[in-house]
């Protein structure tokens, strides 16, 4: 792929409720240092020089929030707000369907993913042009036992092999499209973009996403990552 003709579009998964934080709003709408967090991550793909077009899928119930926040915070890339799906994945593919030109690249991204840094972003879409498929991670620092039977470990996994996947995950439009459409077709659920599109044969780099970028999802998280704005 020519690198001097990609263009770089991003959904940013903005769906969840904030269920294992015990709260009722959901938790991209939470003040990090002033700003929410859906708001600190999307600015990361704003002010990226390669990304062309942002679409924002949100909770139906809080569309006119992310709205206003885009508005007042002069979020220009994003072309689209759009619903969410009844899953993660599903909210993905209503996001693939609905950006107004078509990007040779494309980026997912959680919402709630707000400390990422513009140099992982460049790699994922330096590495997803060149390979069609890149995410960020880190390598696992525990040792991961795997349970045989309840309550019992019965196997010790090879930790430098281990990967703890984060966002941005990015890919050809084409393939990630592709993916998704044959998911559908028999009823697969993946747990990230990316498993679906290994699971279509196609092997995925990894960028090394730093320790830092945490998804936040519980209290803890939250205030790891205001600690780390100071």
């Amino acid at each position: 792929m020519d690198r001097r003709k990609i263009s770089v579009g991003v959904i940013i998964a903005a769906g969840g409720r904030g269920t294992r934080m015990g709260v009722s709003t959901p938790k991209q709408f939470f003040l990090l240092k002033g700003k929410s967090i859906i708001q600190r991550s999307v600015e990361v793909f704003e002010h990226h020089s390669l990304v062309h077009e942002i679409v924002i899928v949100a909770p139906m119930k809080y569309m006119d929030r992310v709205r206003r926040i885009v508005r007042r915070n002069g979020l220009h890339k994003v072309s689209r707000i759009v619903s969410g799906g009844k899953e993660r994945q599903d909210s993905v593919w209503k996001g693939l369907n609905s950006f107004r030109e078509r990007p040779t690249i494309v980026l997912v991204h959680d919402a709630v993913r707000p400390l990422v840094i513009k140099a992982v972003v460049s790699e994922v879409i330096r590495l997803s042009a060149l390979h069609k498929a890149a995410v960020a991670g880190v390598r696992v620092k525990d040792t991961i036992k795997v349970e045989q039977t309840r309550g019992y470990c019965s196997k010790t996994l090879d930790r430098a092999k281990l990967w703890a996947v984060q966002t941005p995950q990015g890919f050809h439009f084409d393939l990630l499209l592709r993916a998704h459409q044959s998911a559908r077709k028999v009823g697969i659920r993946g747990t990230d973009d990316a498993s679906l599109v290994e699971r279509i044969n196609i092997p995925v780099r990894i960028v090394d996403g730093g320790y830092r970028n945490i998804k936040i999802t519980t209290q803890e998280d939250l205030a790891a990552a205001k600690s780390w704005l100071k």
